[in-house]
């Protein structure tokens, strides 16, 4: 059974929430949320740099000879 979020559960997530963090501090919490999922958003877009791994392999493969 798949697992449906509706107004009700939302407004009991944001109740619980209001609680534990305060209403003052909402805005810091969403903000540091919201820059979170666009750093992981971000990570899994990039590509990794080739070149520093390729680097590191030539510079292993030094130390061993």
């Amino acid at each position: 059974m798949p697992f449906r979020v509706g107004p009700t559960e939302l407004i009991i997530v944001l109740v619980i929430v209001m609680i534990i963090f305060g209403v003052g501090r909402l805005p810091e919490v969403g903000g540091s949320l919201g820059k979170a999922i666009r750093e992981f958003r971000k990570s899994q877009t990039d590509k990794p740099d080739t070149t520093d791994e390729a680097q590191a392999e030539n510079e292993t493969e030094k130390k061993l000879t």
